[in-house]
């Protein structure tokens, strides 16, 4: 009952002995909410984890075709240069 008080923001409050029956009913009640909220927030810090992960591979994915694109742009200016080059050495 002193904890369910603190918790509440009751300080210092003088309480009553419980008797044996309520008191268990009590803990029970606190222990299955404390039991719920830690499964809450378990499953709030997984979801966080597995969409961070996603983004990370997203990011990943999309870094490595931006280099791809990057490395195709390169090999077809070389390319153009060489046309260019052979251009006009071929015709007068």
């Amino acid at each position: 009952m002193r904890t369910k008080m603190r918790l509440l923001g009751f300080r210092g409050a003088a309480v009553k002995p419980l008797n044996e029956e309520a008191a268990a009913e009590l803990g029970a009640e606190l222990l299955g909410e404390a039991l719920v909220f830690g499964v809450g927030g378990l499953c709030l810090y997984l979801e966080y984890l597995r969409q961070a992960g996603q983004s990370r591979r997203r990011e990943e994915h999309l870094e490595r075709t931006l280099s791809e694109l990057r490395g195709a742009i390169e090999a077809l200016q070389r390319d153009l240069a060489e046309l260019r080059g052979q251009g006009g050495q071929g015709h007068p």
